[in-house]
């Protein structure tokens, strides 16, 4: 094992006014999608950094942005730099409109990695 860190960002809108179960629950959807990338992208990087991830104990940080433009740029980003990143949208069963975009993920990859895209936001 490196010593090198890993961990998973996640970035939910603040601007859309959900609840505090609501939010919890997009952050979860954006956590578990990323993840799924991973497992389904046959990329063995990304991979290593899932298990390493895995076996550091799954550290997560939740951040916030306060508009659409800031998450889309966010997970644009992640996808240039190469790493793995979910955005996620709403379904529209309970507090937003179908489609409303609400979360993203970036990682889990190494911390330096996430740390260059999500390094400015805010604690959630």
């Amino acid at each position: 094992m490196t010593g090198e860190g890993y961990k998973q960002a996640i970035v939910v809108r603040r601007d859309l006014g959900m609840g505090r179960g609501k939010a919890a629950a997009q952050a979860a959807h954006a956590s578990c999608e990323a993840v799924f990338l991973i497992l389904e992208s046959g990329r063995p990087e990304w991979r290593r950094w899932l298990e390493m991830w895995r076996l550091q104990g799954q550290a997560k940080v939740v951040l916030r942005v306060e508009s659409l433009a800031e998450l889309q740029e966010v997970y644009s980003k992640a996808v240039e730099e190469g790493l793995p990143a979910s955005f996620v949208r709403d379904a529209g069963k309970t507090q937003l409109e179908p489609g409303t975009p609400t979360a993203a993920a970036v990682g889990p990859a190494p911390s330096r990695l996430v740390d260059r895209i999500t390094g400015g936001l805010k604690l959630f």
